[in-house]
């Protein structure tokens, strides 16, 4: 992981903790980044005795009170437990970002098991996000125009801050539409196919990106999950005619709220101040975040509270995190380039991006 730039590497030991513009062709702190390697190697495996338990508990208490809210004939107890399956259904889905980094050695049946319990339901299956993930870590393509996952938020119009969280909730009626309708109608008309695959089949916010065609190796793999969201669909298309509308209205309503809650952390995850150039890894690791603090294991669960380390060890799984966090943070110190990717907390980051947002652009 060198820089191409030819800027004089940085002393991880002298860099004072500020918050300024984060510039892509940053020096790369080769301490920390060799501090992140080296501190981490006995702590990179995969526990399934975490991974499993985590994953099904979340999903099976989301789906209870998801029914809960359905059944129950008081309004206020129906919101308390709908609230209650946001926040386990949102950890059960944050799996899938998990899913795009593992191995597929890693934990054999993982990947099937959480498509059959959260992705194929939630109409997100894994294939949204494998080999689509994956290009927001290329080295070349962070903050790129290739890059799926980034548009620079920071440099916009004011107004796009709230578009870019509230577009989320029209996600359940974007994903029933897109399995129930446009898939099955793909099998006869080609191009809407390919259509369908290019544009809506990765969970992307880059308006400019076009997915690749799969691989041989995963045509199976996807289309056994394509099926799966399809059939789903299509049963959630017909509930109304034989169940009313109560139900598949609240769940809507429920994972709709999901969707908002997980665009909201999006928003929080970078500071998107890049504007189309190729980063150095270090410039990459400072315009994402860490947000060491307990509170933010909430709205930001399954590690995803610490995105900036998570760039500099990809592969590092979720429940190793924070140990990470810890070791690296003792070995370099306040003072060092490590420590300026933490955060307080969301306000104060959507506030910086806000306040970004409303100033005049830098040249």
């Amino acid at each position: 992981m060198e820089a191409t730039s030819n800027i004089p590497e940085q002393d991880s030991a002298a860099a004072p903790v500020q918050r300024r513009r984060v510039h892509a062709q940053i020096p790369d702190d080769k301490a920390m980044l060799r501090a992140a390697a080296e501190l981490t190697r006995d702590i990179n495996t995969a526990r399934p005795e975490i991974y499993w338990p985590d994953m099904i508990v979340s999903a099976l208490v989301g789906y209870a009170t998801m029914a809960g809210a359905i059944l129950v004939e008081s309004t206020w107890l129906a919101i308390a437990l709908g609230i209650v399956s946001v926040f386990a259904l949102y950890r059960a889905l944050l799996f899938i970002h998990e899913i795009s980094h593992l191995h597929r050695d890693a934990l054999p049946g993982f990947r099937a098991g959480w498509n059959l319990l959260v992705g194929i339901p939630l109409l997100t299956p894994s294939l949204m996000y494998e080999n689509v993930h994956t290009l927001h870590h290329a080295r070349t393509k962070y903050g790129t125009i290739e890059d799926p996952e980034y548009m620079p938020l920071a440099l916009m119009k004011p107004w796009s801050l709230p578009l870019f969280v509230l577009v989320a909730a029209l996600a359940p009626v974007a994903l029933i539409v897109r399995w129930g309708i446009i898939a099955p109608i793909g099998l006869i008309v080609p191009p809407l196919r390919r259509f369908a695959w290019e544009r809506l089949s990765a969970l992307s916010i880059n308006p400019s990106f076009r997915r690749r065609p799969a691989e041989d190796r995963e045509r199976g793999w996807f289309l056994f999950q394509q099926v799966g969201a399809s059939l789903w669909a299509m049963f959630l298309i017909s509930t109304p005619f034989w169940l009313g509308w109560r139900p598949l209205l609240i769940a809507a309503g429920i994972t709709a709220a999901v969707a908002v809650f997980n665009q909201l952390r999006t928003l929080v995850a970078h500071l998107w101040e890049n504007d189309g150039e190729a980063m150095t890894v270090t410039a990459q690791y400072l315009d994402s975040v860490n947000v060491p603090s307990f509170i933010a294991g909430i709205w930001a669960p399954v590690g995803l509270r610490y995105h900036a380390l998570h760039h500099l060890v990809p592969s590092m799984p979720y429940h190793s995190l924070h140990e990470a966090h810890k070791r690296i943070s003792a070995k370099l110190g306040d003072t060092s380039t490590f420590a300026e990717a933490s955060h307080p907390g969301m306000i104060p980051l959507v506030g910086r991006i806000a306040r970004s947002t409303m100033g005049r652009r830098e040249g």
